[in-house]
């Protein structure tokens, strides 16, 4: 695995996770998962609470994920291939930790559940096409 493109492209797979996650949860889907949580109060917090470099660590998590995925055992190295498979990564990663926690906690309802399964999957789709195509970089199939 050459470690070098696996750093580049997992670090902006961070950033455009980053930045997907608050377009997608921070303004598409904010007001509908306000009005699907479950009975747990207290657990959501203000925008002015979040602790940001968990957020940015997080982000960068997600990205280097996939490109380690995409670098080490996939070969992924294209926008639409980087897409389809982050899509299918992230839905089971997503769906997997989802229904678990609405199995054993009241932080959301089923609705809020599969909502977030599904922005989960379009996010993954996301920062796996911005992966994807950072391996691809210098080569013919990068498009």
């Amino acid at each position: 695995m050459n470690t070098q493109k696996f750093l580049i492209s997992g670090i902006i797979g961070g950033i455009v996770s980053f930045f997907a996650g608050f377009l997608i949860y921070g303004l598409l889907l904010m007001d509908f998962f306000t009005k699907n949580a479950g009975t747990a109060t207290g657990t959501m917090k203000a925008q002015a609470d979040f602790v940001w470099w968990a957020l940015v660590a997080g982000s960068i998590c997600q990205g280097l994920l996939l490109s380690y995925i995409f670098n080490k055992w996939a070969n992924i190295n294209s926008f639409g291939a980087g897409a389809t498979a982050g899509a299918v990564i992230s839905f089971f990663v997503t769906a997997g930790f989802d229904l678990t926690m609405f199995a054993t906690s009241n932080l959301s309802t089923l609705t809020g559940t599969c909502v977030d399964i599904i922005a989960g999957t379009v996010m993954g789709a996301i920062v796996g096409a911005a992966v994807g195509m950072a391996n691809g970089m210098g080569s013919k199939k990068a498009v």
